[in-house]
């Protein structure tokens, strides 16, 4: 903020989708200092206001604005999302005018009515619920971590610095040990034993444990798991993909989004585009974070990693190649001209 002290707000996403939670708290003390308004993406948090052994819910944590999506750890359906503002920062005659400008003009009786059934549930069953749900992810987690080369993420992060906090509902187990990728692994989980987990990447798998979770579908997820586990020398070797270092994904901003976007391009070789701006956004799945978007300046160590990624089995659906062997890129005279 002392380096753009132009700034209208911070936006932050926490919890991430694989439980590990930012200090909120602490974050929005150094924003209210400069008196920006805090914004938080809780997408993955509609269920922190209703226990206390979860991480702490934005609205407890002095943000300004929290905007959750119930449809993900709550219990409503798709689409069902909310705001929670308070302070003084944000008018709510303002965040209103935004709304009815971006919202649709055909609201969904559905959606309403599930969103408020949920509010319903919690008030009067949240904490048992939750408290049900927090005990078998516990069971869950040490459970996994008996199965050899498997190896379930826990408070470690926390004590080791790389967390403020963590939600003990997400089930995350690192499967590198076994010669495979998360992606593989959630593959061969959904073939071979007809389960779904909520995410992966090339290291790990991520489960979800919430109030609907039952003895059922504990064990259900357990039996597919020691069946992973004991079948892992099936599953094919693939070439790893190869990780660049967390500052590497840094790249520099050449071009507004929007001025990259609409400029004149041209498809270059991927030999070719280290160094150019890139005019689209790339985004490789799982786990569907953009590495580029427009108008940052495309480097080797990112094309390494899209690359090595599309001959593990990477999908990169929003590229114009999806195999990555061109990109778009802003031309040349566009860049001179800018």
């Amino acid at each position: 903020l002392r380096e753009h002290p132009d700034a209208k707000g911070m936006l932050l996403i926490t919890p991430t989708d694989w439980g590990s939670c930012a200090d909120v708290t602490g974050v929005a003390r150094v924003c209210h200092a400069f008196d920006v308004p805090f914004i938080v993406d809780e997408a993955w948090g509609a269920h922190l206001p209703f226990h206390p052994e979860l991480p702490a819910w934005g609205m407890d944590a002095e943000a300004d604005l929290v905007v959750t999506s119930v449809h993900k750890m709550g219990g409503a359906v798709e689409q069902s999302s909310v705001f929670h503002l308070q302070y003084d920062r944000v008018a709510p005659e303002v965040l209103a005018q935004r709304e009815d400008l971006l919202g649709t003009t055909s609201a969904s009786s559905l959606v309403y009515a599930t969103l408020d059934g949920w509010r319903r549930q919690m008030v009067e069953q949240g904490h048992e619920l939750l408290e049900a749900a927090i005990r078998r992810a516990h069971r869950v987690r040490a459970a996994a971590a008996e199965l050899p080369g498997l190896r379930p993420m826990g408070r470690e992060i926390v004590e080791e610095g790389l967390a403020a906090d963590l939600d003990p509902l997400k089930i995350v187990i690192d499967v590198r040990k076994l010669g495979m990728s998360g992606m593989q692994a959630v593959e061969w989980l959904r073939v071979h034993r007809h389960v779904d987990v909520g995410g992966s990447d090339s290291c790990r798998i991520s489960a979800s444990i919430t109030c609907a979770d039952d003895d059922e579908t504990e064990e259900v997820l357990l039996d597919a798991l020691r069946a992973l586990v004991e079948h892992a020398d099936s599953v094919e070797r693939r070439p790893a993909v190869r990780l660049p270092e967390p500052s590497a994904l840094e790249l520099e901003q050449a071009m507004l989004p929007r001025a990259a976007f609409f400029a004149p391009v041209e498809h270059v070789p991927a030999e070719r585009a280290a160094g150019r701006i890139a005019a689209e956004m790339i985004s490789p799945y799982p786990p569907g974070v953009p590495v580029v978007a427009p108008g940052e300046v495309i480097t080797d160590e990112v094309l390494d990693y899209l690359r090595s990624g599309v001959e593990h089995g990477v999908l990169i659906p929003d590229a114009a190649d999806p195999t990555v062997r061109t990109l778009r890129v802003v031309a040349r005279d566009a860049v001179t001209h800018a």
